[in-house]
């Protein structure tokens, strides 16, 4: 159940306008130029979306010093998104799970400070609450982390430990899985596997370690490099080197889904691109400073079939543009107005 006493679905079905975002990486200022190209933020950092759907693939954390303010803008935007009839989602991905483990490699000093800063506040706060009669003791948020830790360190580990202050009020309302119409949206990829075991039992399965309910550790499908969070059969760079074959069986295993939209592996010099005749669409750009400061962009799919490239600085592009594919994504020639007219009449099948 989210916050609300909602159920978190699986399964959604498809709006006209779906956006997808890739990984973000704790910088703030490109997780705004990315919505802004979405045209769904204003310049006050509102919602101007309409009914659009955002889905951002996972890993707001590490790399980046302004994590806890990309969290909270996504989750500000969220609630302003329902009340005009859309929505945003966001995935957890590899990071999310690394952090949560406690896992820190690719943390930045200004990340421990960024979480050093909201401690004090959230302690402060917490003192504040226990003055108050008829409330609950409020827990301490350092219980069983050593003193001899530095503060930032001990910050971060409290907030985003299962359990977490972090972890249970965002990353618990995350899912690791979703589809959106015909849509597959996940951090890395999906296997056979994964279907068997089924996509709702991993979201609750997820859902409940990280409010705390099943140890330090999660799930074994979170780790190693057939992980969910880890796979990267459909993203490298060259296509000879993913498994289409593999792919498509994944895919065929998911009722009515035609395409897996996936983060994760940077897609360096292509940008937003497809493989495997459009059933995987990949959305790593490298936007962070912290990991190659890429151009914005973000994946438009309309009313489930027509998907195209928007970009900060780029001309319009479309996936597979001209061609009708099994898939059903098709863009004709007469129909191009604007910057789509400087698209060539047979594009590539890259972006």
């Amino acid at each position: 159940m989210g916050r609300r006493g909602r159920m978190l679905s699986t399964w959604l079905p498809a709006p006209e306008r779906l956006i997808a975002i890739g990984d973000i990486h704790g910088d703030l200022s490109k997780a705004r130029a990315a919505l802004r190209v979405a045209q769904v933020l204003d310049a006050n950092d509102h919602w101007i979306g309409g009914k659009t759907v955002v889905v951002q693939v996972g890993d707001l954390l590490d790399r980046g010093g302004e994590e806890l303010k990309v969290i909270y803008l996504l989750e500000k935007l969220k609630l302003e998104a329902q009340s005009a009839g859309g929505d945003v989602h966001v995935l957890n991905g590899n990071h999310e799970i690394m952090n949560m483990e406690g896992d820190f490699r690719y943390v930045t000093p200004a990340g421990l400070n960024d979480f050093r800063n909201w401690a004090h506040w959230f302690t402060l706060g917490n003192l504040l609450k226990d003055k108050c009669g008829g409330l609950t003791k409020t827990p301490d948020l350092f219980h069983s982390i050593p003193v001899s830790y530095p503060e930032g360190l001990r910050a971060r580990i409290a907030a985003l430990r299962p359990g977490g202050p972090i972890s249970s009020r965002f990353l618990a309302n995350h899912r690791t899985v979703l589809v959106v119409g015909s849509s597959v949206f996940v951090h890395g990829g999906l296997l056979p596997a994964h279907m068997d075991y089924g996509l709702e039992h991993i979201n609750q399965e997820v859902r409940d370690w990280i409010l705390g309910k099943n140890g330090w550790r999660g799930p074994s499908y979170l780790h190693g490099a057939n992980a969910i969070v880890w796979l990267r059969k459909y993203s490298d760079v060259k296509e000879s080197r993913c498994d289409c074959e593999l792919l498509n069986e994944a895919i065929a295993s998911i009722p009515g889904a035609q395409r897996m939209v996936v983060g994760h592996t940077i897609q360096h010099r292509r940008g937003i691109n497809s493989i495997c005749n459009d059933t995987v669409i990949r959305v790593d750009v490298g936007l962070s400073k912290g990991c190659g400061d890429g151009e914005p962009q973000v994946l438009e799919i309309m009313n489930d079939r027509e998907l195209r490239v928007l970009s900060a600085h780029s001309p319009l592009q479309f996936i597979n543009a001209g061609n009708t594919t099994k898939n059903g994504i098709a863009i004709k020639d007469k129909d191009k107005i604007g910057l789509q007219s400087l698209l060539p009449d047979n594009p590539q099948q890259y972006v």
